[in-house]
This record gives structure tokens, sequence and C-alpha cells, in this order.
């Protein structure tokens, strides 16, 4: 059972886009009175991977971060995106005395990274290779 705090005649519906809440200790408008209506349009916002975002931007810092904790000279560490139809391709350079240990042997440090990337890149939604160049 719902109850009417209100009779719908008694309410008045004042619609009102832009409310200001104006500092009492004042007579003029300064900067620090907060207009409240910009508040309610941080729902709207889409945060997806389509917005004012960077494709893949956790992925790419969980790839620096990785990387440069493997090898000796983090200076030498980079990394180009290529952003192709919902794939995010990761091309990581690394100075050539510290391309063994991010390949790692068989493979397995690579595709250690790659895992890690890739899981980072789908909490985006964001499918993700990594390709390590000379």
């Amino acid at each position: 059972m719902s109850e009417h705090l209100h009779d719908d005649d008694d309410f008045e519906d004042d619609d009102h886009d832009d409310v200001n809440v104006a500092d009492d200790d004042d007579d003029f408008d300064d900067d620090d009175d907060v207009n409240v209506a910009d508040d309610d349009d941080r729902d709207d916002r889409d945060d997806g991977p389509e917005g004012n975002r960077i494709v893949g931007a956790s992925a790419l810092q969980v790839l620096e971060y990785v990387t440069k904790s493997i090898v000796d000279d983090q200076e030498g560490v980079f990394v180009d995106t290529e952003d192709n139809r919902g794939t995010v391709t990761f091309h990581v350079h690394v100075a050539p005395d510290d391309m063994g240990r991010v390949i790692g042997k068989r493979g397995r440090v690579a595709q250690a990274i790659r895992a890690v990337v890739a899981a980072a890149g789908h909490r985006e939604g964001v499918k993700t290779e990594v390709e390590f160049e000379d």
C-alpha cells in the first residue's frame, strides 16, 4: 500500500533547470556560487570505449608497467598503439639487450604479458594484441 504524502493540487512544480545556490555572506555573485543543475548531468555520460577516452588505456598502462618491471633499461621502453576495428594492437619496443628478457624462454614471458594485457583490455571491452618489435 502506498500513502500520498501530499495532495497533487497542493504540490506546485517549479520547473527550474538552472538553480543557483548563492553564498549568503556576500551581496554579489562570485566564484563560490554553485550551479546545482550541472551535478545532475553526470549520470547521463557515456563512459564506454567510444567516448572521449583513449581506447585500451588500462591495458596500455598494465603493459607499460609490466614491461618496465622486467627490463633493465626502463627508459628504452615505449609502446605504439594501433586501433583497428575494435582491436587495439600494442607494438612494444625495448632496448636490444632487454628483448630476451621480455620474450623469455620459448616465449613464455611474452605469452604471460599478452594474457595479462588481454585481461585488462577485457575489463574495458577491448580486444588486444601485443607485438614485440626490435
